[in-house]
């Protein structure tokens, strides 16, 4: 399950990138069925223009959604314990997301050894859209 030794794990390391996308109209109607955040700015076009967008773009919490995967794609379905997040930038249409983190601190708590990240969600060859911390066991 995971590509490494989470033991060995020390400040520093770096997150495996995930890549995902390219965001389409099609996966943004699925996030919001999925997710139930139907919100037209990212679904309907004419309503996007109403409010000064070009087109629509994808919703936040799909960015955050790919952040959590590579955080778990690292350490396992189990493993997170926390991730927050602040919303830095949209996401447009047809754009690459890359999310990825690096550990800034190792520490104990309640018997488990976990590793503290900054983590961040970047259109490739964009601005980033999220920046935050996750909590993560990784012993």
């Amino acid at each position: 399950m995971n590509a490494i030794d989470l033991s060995s794990v020390t400040v520093g390391d770096a997150l495996p990138v995930l890549t995902a996308g390219p965001i389409t109209p099609l996966a943004l109607a699925l996030f919001a069925g999925g997710s139930g955040d139907h919100n037209p700015i990212h679904l309907d076009p004419e309503f996007a223009a109403l409010g000064g967008f070009p087109e629509v773009f994808a919703h936040g919490m799909l960015s955050m959604a790919y952040l959590g995967r590579a955080l778990t794609d690292w350490a396992g379905p189990t493993a997170v314990r926390s991730l927050s997040v602040r919303f830095a930038a949209i996401t447009p249409l047809r754009a690459r997301v890359a999310c990825g983190g690096e550990v800034v601190e190792i520490l104990e708590r309640d018997g488990e050894r976990l590793a503290r990240l900054t983590v961040t969600a970047t259109v490739v060859d964009g601005p980033v859209t999220l920046v935050g911390d996750a909590l993560v066991r990784i012993g």
